[in-house]
C-alpha cells in the first residue's frame, strides 16, 4: 500500500429507492429510501465507495453540502481514515458534531477504508486482520406496525428469502392485545423456534414500557429494542434492572462515548452500532472495543455490506441485522443463504453501484 495515497475527489449523488415493504413504525412512514452514494477518488485512482441512508429525503442537500465542504478540507491531505474522522469533527464542532456532521464524516470515512483495503488488495475485513466468513444473521425486512391479518404469510415470505431462523417483528401498538397478536401471528406463520426480536421504536413511556415488557417477559422474545426515548439513560437503568428479556440499543448513538454512557450505567444488555450515526469505520471499532471490554455482544443497524466484514474484527460480534434496502442500485448486492451472510471476498468491501439504476433512481440536486 502506498503511503503517499491521497484524496484527489469527492463525489456525492442522491437516489430515492422503492421500497419491497413499507417501514411502518414508530418513527414513521417510509414508501422509499433515501440513499446518498459517496466516491473517494484518490490519487492513484482507486475509488472507494459507501452510502448512507438518512431515512428523510429531505435531510439529503444538507448532507450533500457538508459532503463538499469536506471535501475542501481534505483534498490533497494523505488518505488516512483516522486522521480525517478526527479532523473532521473538529472542524465541524462550531456547527455540532453530531447529525449531519456525523453522517457526512462517517460516509468520507467508510469510503476511505474501502479504497485503503483496495489499495492493499485485499477485502476489508482482512486488511483489518480478521478473515471473511459466515455470520449469523436476522431478517428486517418486513413486520412493521401493520394489520395482523398478513402476519403471518409475511413471516413465512422472510423466513424463505435466504433460509432464515431469525426475523425481527416491530411493536409498540397502543394496546398489549395488539402486540400479543402480532406475536401469535408470526409464530402461526413460522413456527415457535424462530429467533424473533422485537424492536418497539422509541414508541412507549418509561412506565407504559416497565407496565409492556413485564407483561412480554414470558413471550420467549430474544431481545426488546428501544422501548423508549434513545436518550433516556435514566429510564434504560431502570429497565433493565427490571425485565427478564435483554434490551438491545445503539442505532442512534452517536460515536463511541454514547456507548460508554449506556455501559457506564448499566443500561444496555445487548448494543448495536449504525454506521454512518457511530462514525463509520472508525467509530465502530472504537466502540466495538468498548462493548469488547465490556462483554457486551455487539451487533449492526443496517449497511450489511460493510457490517459483514467489521463483524469479523468486533471481539464480541453477535447478529448481523439483514435489509436489502440498497441492493437496487448495487452491483453485486450480498445474498443470504440458510440465514447466513458472508462478506464479498473482493478488495475493499465490495460495494460498487448498478450505474443504469442509480440513473433510473438518482435525485438530481
Amino acid at each position: 500500500m502506498s503511503n503517499s495515497l491521497t484524496l484527489k475527489s469527492i463525489r456525492a449523488r442522491s437516489v430515492l429507492v422503492p421500497l419491497r415493504r413499507p417501514i411502518i413504525a414508530g418513527v414513521g412512514r417510509f414508501d422509499h429510501w433515501p440513499l446518498v452514494l459517496v466516491d473517494i477518488e484518490t490519487s492513484d485512482g482507486i475509488v472507494g465507495r459507501s452510502y448512507v441512508a438518512p431515512y428523510r429525503a429531505a435531510a439529503v442537500p444538507a448532507i450533500l453540502a457538508e459532503l463538499r465542504d469536506l471535501e475542501d478540507v481534505f483534498k490533497g491531505k494523505v488518505l488516512a481514515p483516522f486522521d480525517i474522522f478526527e479532523t473532521a469533527l473538529k472542524a465541524l464542532n462550531v456547527v455540532g458534531v453530531t447529525g449531519v456532521s456525523t453522517i457526512a464524516t462517517s460516509a468520507i470515512d467508510m469510503a476511505a477504508w474501502d479504497a485503503l483495503a483496495k489499495a492493499a488488495g485485499m477485502p476489508l475485513a482482512v486488511f483489518l486482520g480478521g478473515t471473511i466468513a459466515p455470520l449469523r444473521a436476522y431478517n428486517s425486512n418486513g413486520l412493521w406496525r401493520h394489520g395482523v391479518g398478513t402476519i403471518s404469510e409475511e413471516a413465512r415470505e422472510l423466513q424463505r428469502d435466504g433460509g432464515f431462523t431469525a426475523m425481527k417483528l416491530r411493536l409498540g401498538n397502543l394496546h398489549l392485545k395488539d402486540d400479543l397478536a402480532a406475536i401469535n401471528a408470526v409464530r402461526d406463520g413460522v413456527g415457535t423456534d424462530i429467533d424473533l426480536m422485537v424492536d418497539f421504536n422509541q414508541s412507549l413511556g418509561l412506565g407504559d414500557a416497565i407496565r409492556r415488557c413485564h407483561e412480554l417477559d414470558g413471550e420467549g422474545l430474544y431481545w426488546f429494542e428501544e422501548p423508549i426515548a434513545y436518550d433516556n439513560v435514566r429510564g434504560y437503568a431502570q429497565l433493565a434492572q427490571q425485565v427478564r428479556t435483554p434490551l438491545q440499543m445503539g442505532e442512534n448513538y452517536y460515536g463511541a462515548r454514547d456507548l460508554f454512557t449506556f455501559l457506564s450505567a448499566g443500561a444496555v444488555h445487548y448494543a448495536m452500532a449504525d454506521l454512518m450515526r457511530i462514525g463509520g469505520v472508525s467509530g465502530w471499532l472504537q466502540a466495538a472495543n468498548l462493548a469488547g471490554a465490556a462483554g457486551v455482544q455487539f451487533s449492526n443497524h443496517l449497511y450489511p455490506e460493510i457490517a459483514a466484514h467489521l463483524m469479523r474484527v468486533t471481539p464480541t460480534a453477535h447478529w448481523l441485522e439483514w435489509v436489502d434496502w440498497a441492493v437496487p442500485i448495487l452491483s453485486e448486492p450480498l445474498q443470504p443463504i440458510d440465514g447466513l451472510i458472508t462478506a464479498s471476498n473482493k478488495p475493499g468491501t465490495g460495494i460498487d453501484w448498478n450505474e443504469a439504476s442509480v440513473r433510473k433512481y438518482e435525485v438530481k440536486a
